[in-house]
């Protein structure tokens, strides 16, 4: 399954942020392939894909973060794999 995680800095987190980035790579915890990651350019977000078999890998990841980032993490699902479902559910 495919995880869309958008992410917030916390007010006066930047620095420890950025630093816990730099020094870690920002490496995803065990479980979770990073398919991209995108970041605002004014250093207050960002959000990254990811692929995992189940949902507590993306509960470690977010939970790395939470003393410095306000995280929300949302299942999604791709154009090939989502119209055919709405043509079911919508008749078409």
């Amino acid at each position: 399954m495919k995880i869309m995680v958008t992410w917030n800095v916390r007010p006066g987190a930047v620095k420890e942020a950025v630093n816990r980035f730099l020094s870690t790579g920002g490496a995803p915890s065990d479980g979770l392939k990073l398919l991209g990651r995108w970041h605002k350019t004014d250093s207050s977000g960002g959000f990254a894909l990811y692929e995992a078999d189940n949902l507590a890998a993306i509960a470690a990841n977010s939970a790395m973060w939470t003393d410095v980032l306000d995280t929300h993490d949302q299942l999604v699902i791709e154009d090939a794999e989502m119209a055919p479902v709405l043509a079911k559910v919508f008749g078409k």
